[in-house]
């Protein structure tokens, strides 16, 4: 390989690994708004939850069409349709929150999550590829590695801009007048503006850095092998519906990020009620279990050089099963240390799922991806449903239902170790017959 094709290789790598990062904002900034338009909008769990369900809905229903996209024109048209989605919604933010319309902002949150579902759709299996695929779970959490960066970053700047720290008690909601009610709501709903402006900036900077970016040929045209033995889309479907391990893993990823999506979600929420903390002090257990994600994903890369990538990723979930029943029953600071440390353990989640179930299906690949992605809607399902269990009970509660999914994930972590066992038995190579 020529010098120049390896820096061309390697400039494309780096762009990709943006990506990550800038999908890594998008998601947990919403980790922020959920409860400051709780507050701005005067909502229920339920009803603040729905900024979950709003934005992974996006991404169940556009991941199949990204996935149409990168087959007809390659992996980089599908990353510009996918920053222009994620710019244009991140606009929606500020008329949205000029006319004080909780609807308009589940709208922009639908529109960035359209935009994600094309980035994840095409840069997770293109990274997959881009080397041997005996390594392609490396590399991938590798890659996922930059993703906790952007969620940190979100939720430290979110924290700094988006909330107020301004928590009026429900006798001081009383006591205001309908002006000063309709002053403090238009505070709230405001100071999402210039945050949402910005990123939509750096979004469609990226956008043009990519279009003009020589990009090597897999990755702006479907590869030859793929023009040649690619199936129709409902032939890839119908294939892809009859693999049992490949299904096993969509609804694991289903139930993984689900229990991501809300423990995140109500981790403030938690603390608020828990321990009774402010909404500020709470952000920085968020922000400091998502530094424990980040250096997860670093310590989880690195140990699959020994463990293999399955088990490790069983034992990390039964772990997380563990803390997070410790969290429903016993409450207060220690359910809340108890509850940040998931997120340590969770770092490896998804990438291992979602390189084990693409692993050996060749043309089958791109659509398969698109139905992992599809799986995200599990965000949208779990945290609703544990916006429900916290109105009828306790936030404390809700997090049972992220233990159950803990659960699912470690089953489906024994499965594909022994998949991978017996496959490797039946390939090795056979005694000669004496």
């Amino acid at each position: 390989m020529t010098r120049a094709r390896q820096d061309g290789s390697l400039l494309t790598q780096a762009i990709i690994i943006a990506l990550f990062f800038l999908w890594g904002v998008a998601n947990n900034l919403n980790d922020v708004l959920i409860p400051h338009l709780k507050k701005a909008f005067f909502l229920s769990d339920l009803q603040s939850g729905l900024v979950q369900s709003a934005f992974y809905l996006g991404y169940f229903f556009l991941a199949l069409p990204a996935s149409i996209v990168m087959r007809r024109y390659g992996y980089k048209t599908a990353v510009l349709v996918g920053l222009s989605l994620f710019g244009l919604g991140a606009l929606m933010f500020y008329p949205a929150a000029a006319v004080l319309e909780y609807p308009l902002f589940l709208a922009a949150l639908f529109v960035i999550a359209s935009g994600l579902a094309f980035l994840e759709t095409s840069a997770n299996p293109l990274i997959t590829v881009l080397g041997d695929p005996a390594t392609s779970e490396r590399r991938l959490n590798f890659a996922q590695a930059f993703n906790p960066l952007g969620s940190i970053t979100a939720v430290v700047l979110g924290g700094q801009f988006i909330l107020s720290g301004v928590e009026p008690t429900q006798a001081q909601f009383d006591a205001m007048s309908a002006a000063q009610l309709a002053a403090f709501q238009a505070q709230e709903a405001r100071s999402t503006q210039v945050p949402y402006l910005v990123i939509a900036a750096v979004v469609f900077a990226w956008a043009l850095l990519v279009a003009f970016t020589r990009f090597p040929a897999a990755a702006t045209r479907p590869q030859k092998e793929d023009v040649a033995n690619a199936p129709s889309a409902s032939t890839a479907i119908a294939a892809l519906l009859r693999r049992p391990h490949f299904l096993f893993g969509v609804m694991a990823q289903f139930f993984y990020v689900g229990a991501q999506v809300g423990v995140w979600s109500y981790m403030i929420r938690y603390a608020q009620h828990e321990v009774g903390m402010g909404e500020k002090t709470a952000a920085t257990y968020l922000t400091w279990s998502l530094v424990g994600f980040m250096v997860g994903r670093f310590v989880g890369t690195a140990a699959m050089v020994k463990v293999s990538p399955n088990k490790l990723m069983a034992a990390f979930a039964a772990i997380n099963t563990a803390l997070t029943l410790f969290a429903a029953f016993a409450g207060g600071e220690s359910g809340l240390l108890a509850l940040a440390a998931t997120s340590f353990f969770m770092s490896i989640m998804f990438p291992t799922i979602f390189a084990t179930a693409i692993k050996g299906l060749g043309p089958l690949t791109k659509t398969a991806s698109s139905f992992l992605v599809m799986a995200i809607i599990g965000g949208a399902v779990f945290t609703a449903l544990m916006g429900a269990v916290s109105d009828l009970s306790a936030i404390n509660y809700a997090i049972l239902i992220p233990s159950a999914c803990f659960a699912v994930v470690a089953a489906y972590g024994l499965s594909a170790a022994r998949a991978a066992l017996s496959t490797d038995t039946n390939s090795a190579p056979k005694a000669p017959l004496a």
